[in-house]
């Protein structure tokens, strides 16, 4: 009788043991559960904390809405980022502002060429504005592929003026442009005609070169590229432009540290292509042969309701160059998938340092261009 008595208090001490030990187990994993969970909440709020928005770095992001390169609308950018497509970066001096553009994807509105790109939410009129945009840049990034001979190739535009209505034509497009295996690229701008008629399909770009060569300058074949041009802008390497509308001339400032500084001035509501005989020589041989031949109405863009854009909107595409030979690249897109194409290049990649924009009291909502092109 003793000896199972002593048996049943060993084994009832055993199990108060156990039980001891399995709560014991349970208060300290809880305890771990908790304090991770809570170095879980104070990392990601640090995190939150720490994120320095493209809206502080460049803080008027009140006049603008961002398409983003997958072809979605982000509306108005305050306190926003997207990792893949537009956030911010230091250089180990400066904070910069990122949009990043795949080759090939979803794309906005009717255009074939992705972006990452800003458009200005209000619009106004050349022939009574008074309107500014500034910008400080560096291009760290154009495609790796693309078809030499196609003028759109390696390129990518950094700063638009977009007409809001009936044709939707550009008075301004700012590119920058490098071939593989060159070190420097060009910088230089368009003015595209605002086509008189109702048919768009003859309208066609004028090039100036500003530093390198213009738009014209092409390979002999595929994969072969013209030379390297002595004064042109290498990828990491800062320029500013200023565009300024006044009274109905554009007015264009370009500068560059080691580069001289190079100012155009447009008239954009006077025309100076109003017939055929007027087309240039560079328009002749680019444009004219597949059938672009179009004029420009004699009073320009008066009347037409214009916007700023500013970004990364990538030219070079994944069309046959047999659709068109000035803008469809034929570049690499891996049908579509944006992480392939940023791992081997085939992408832009556009960083801003500073920006500024005056808009005139007579600006007004440019509403009805995002309800159409969302």
């Amino acid at each position: 009788m003793k000896n199972t008595t002593s048996h049943n208090r060993k084994k009832t001490s055993a199990v108060v043991l156990k039980l001891m030990l399995v709560s014991s187990l349970f208060v300290l994993v809880s305890c771990n559960n908790k304090q991770q969970a809570t170095t879980t909440a104070s990392s990601n709020k640090k995190e939150v904390e720490n994120t320095v928005y493209a809206s502080t770095v460049i803080p008027f992001f009140d006049h603008w809405k961002l398409i983003l390169g997958d072809g979605s609308n982000a509306g108005i950018a305050n306190n926003f980022e997207n990792k893949d497509f537009f956030y911010t970066t230091n250089d180990g001096k400066d904070n910069w502002v990122v949009f990043k553009a795949p080759n090939g994807g979803d794309t906005h509105g009717t255009s074939n060429n992705t972006r990452t790109e800003l458009a200005q939410a209000k619009k106004w009129y050349p022939k009574t504005a008074n309107d500014k945009l500034t910008a400080t840049l560096k291009v760290m990034n154009v495609s790796a592929t693309g078809d030499a001979r196609v003028a759109a190739s390696y390129a990518v535009v950094v700063g638009q003026i977009h007409s809001a209505d009936k044709h939707e034509n550009e008075p301004l497009k700012i590119f920058y442009k490098k071939f593989p295996g060159h070190t420097k690229g060009s910088v230089f701008w368009h003015y595209e005609i605002n086509t008189d008629g109702e048919d768009n399909s003859k309208r066609w770009d004028y090039s100036t070169a500003v530093w390198g060569n213009n738009f014209s300058v092409v390979g002999d074949t595929e994969n072969t590229y013209p030379e390297e041009p002595e004064d042109g802008i290498a990828l990491d390497e800062e320029f500013s432009y200023t565009i300024e509308v006044k009274d109905g001339i554009m007015t264009l400032t370009f500068m560059s540290q080691g580069h001289k500084t190079k100012t155009f001035t447009k008239n954009l509501i006077t025309s100076t292509y109003t017939t055929k005989a007027n087309i240039p020589l560079q328009t002749q041989a680019l444009f004219v042969p597949i059938g672009q031949d179009g004029v420009e109405r004699k009073e320009a863009y008066t009347g037409e309701g214009c916007f700023f854009k500013l970004g990364a909107y990538n030219q070079t595409n994944g069309k046959s160059p047999e659709i068109n030979k000035n803008w469809c690249s034929g570049a690499e897109t891996h049908g579509g998938d944006i992480q392939k194409q940023y791992a081997d290049g085939n992408y832009a990649e556009v960083w801003f340092k500073t920006a500024s924009i005056t808009v005139s009291d007579a600006a007004v909502s440019n509403k009805g261009y995002f309800e159409k092109n969302d």
